[in-house]
């Protein structure tokens, strides 16, 4: 394979991965199933983890990052056609938020029916992200909008210098 061959593979990798289609990192390609699968086990697995004995960070560690991230990724992730710059940097920025909401309003929903344990809070919420894992993301604004990267504009173009 000569560079032009090499340089034209690569120009159609990064063209498929900017219309959203298959990436391809190191030879393997990864697709939105990946992170959907990934999410799923990480809730089962941070369910398995609270088996472990004692306050292990081996224990703690899988529960926090679930708790933190598990369902927020599961409900924003993966947008149909793929996502533009800003639309991932707005769906990055509010997993979180939206994984601690659910979780919140599950703990709030476990507590009222007096059934709150750790194990039934990490069943419910492993298996609503193993629900919602199944379907389309949340539709984003910045995704409806286009998210179009925005350049500044110079003393030609109309703006400030």
């Amino acid at each position: 394979m000569n560079t032009t061959d090499s340089a034209r593979s690569s120009r159609s990798r990064q063209g498929a991965a900017a219309a959203g289609a298959v990436r391809v990192t190191k030879g393997v390609p990864t697709t939105g199933t990946y992170l959907r699968v990934l999410v799923v086990a990480s809730g089962w697995l941070a369910l398995a983890a609270t088996t472990l004995p004692g306050p292990s960070p081996l224990r703690w560690i899988p529960v926090l990052l679930f708790t933190l991230f598990g369902p927020g990724c599961a409900a924003l992730y993966p947008q149909p056609g793929g996502l533009a710059a800003g639309a991932r940097l707005e769906a990055v920025a509010l997993a979180a938020p939206v994984s601690l909401s659910l979780g919140v309003l599950t703990a709030t929903s476990l507590f009222l029916v007096e059934g709150f344990s750790t194990t039934a809070f990490l069943v419910a919420l492993a298996v609503f992200t193993t629900v919602v894992a199944a379907l389309p993301g949340l539709p984003l604004p910045a995704a409806r909008r286009g998210a179009v990267e925005r350049t500044r504009r110079g003393p030609g173009d109309g703006g400030d210098a």
